[in-house]
């Protein structure tokens, strides 16, 4: 039987979330002698205009399920609208040079989370090139090395993110839901380089409220979920970085009394480059999942290449 690994895939979307969240994160791995991987948003927090969503199916939904004003503070909720848009990391940038010190596995989530996650379609090439260069210049500015990998916000993609990604020269991307095994992606007729390792447990804000699962027992639900091979949970530093932290270290307690053994992305996607150089390729296609609104980019591989 193969071991059972977990990877913690950390995303910040906020200031909150860095400010708060990052450095509670940092004392529970640090607790745990664990390492995650950790995806920052360098720019401006523009969360307040997420309320552009109201009209897609789910979000009201998720909003009031998950208790976003007590998870987010209400002032994040104005950022972009009533309130200027703070930049999330230039100001202190410490946080940030702390993970990556303390041996975390550290990358892109994005400059803009809310552009990136609304308008990503309408962006050209060159669009979210300029995205990607504004965060890698605080990246490397801050860490003094160039970032290896990113994560899309929202699980959002499009052909011109993929091509832009390839160009960067990632060792890997996160941006995809999928079945557990890393995959080359193919979209809009074209196969790229760049490997995906996609995400595959539920998120802690997709099970928050389901009339079948209470919050109390959440951290033994998705403990369950993570089943012998690659298990990769997204996590989000404003919930379990604040008001469930109790909940995920319940969660990490019960995965370790279990035997689990934690590595970060750029661990499997070392492990991948020296032992199995050859990917499957898999398309990449718009989907949705239980728990979240809108669609996102779901991994499809056919049943008969996932059994060679």
């Amino acid at each position: 039987m193969p071991e059972t690994v977990l990877v913690l895939k950390t995303d910040v979307d906020t200031m909150k979330g860095y400010r708060e969240g990052v450095p509670r994160l940092l004392e529970i791995f640090r607790a745990r002698k664990i390492k995650a991987s950790f995806f920052f948003s360098f720019g401006p927090d523009n969360s307040g205009k997420a309320i552009r969503r109201i009209f897609r199916k789910g979000f009201l939904k998720k909003m009031l399920r998950t208790k976003a004003p007590s998870t987010y503070g209400i002032t994040t909720l104005f950022y972009g609208t009533l309130l200027p848009a703070p930049l999330i990391v230039q100001p202190e940038p410490g946080i940030f040079i702390r993970a990556v010190d303390e041996g975390h596995d550290c990358g892109i989530h994005c400059w803009d989370h809310v552009k990136w996650q609304d308008r990503l379609k309408r962006l050209s090439e060159e669009q979210i090139r300029n995205e990607f260069h504004k965060a890698m210049e605080l990246f490397e500015r801050f860490s003094s090395r160039k970032p290896k990998s990113c994560a899309a916000p929202g699980w959002q993609v499009t052909p011109s993110s993929l091509a832009v990604q390839d160009e960067l020269g990632f060792e890997y991307c996160s941006d995809t839901r999928g079945e557990g095994y890393p995959f080359r992606p193919r979209m809009g007729g074209r196969t790229f380089k760049t490997i995906q390792i996609p995400t595959t447990l539920p998120t802690l804000d997709e099970l928050l409220g389901r009339e079948d699962l209470s919050g109390a027992d959440a951290a033994g639900y998705l403990a369950d979920l993570v089943q012998p091979g690659l298990n990769v949970h997204t996590i989000h530093a404003e919930m379990e970085g604040r008001a469930q932290s109790g909940l995920f270290e319940d969660f990490l307690d019960r995965c370790t009394q279990r035997g689990v053994i934690f590595k970060t992305l750029y661990d499997i996607a070392f492990e991948l480059s020296v032992k199995n150089p050859l990917i499957h390729v898999c398309d990449v296609a718009e989907g949705e999942l239980p728990g979240r609104s809108g669609t996102l980019a779901v991994q499809k591989c056919p049943r008969e290449e996932e059994d060679e």
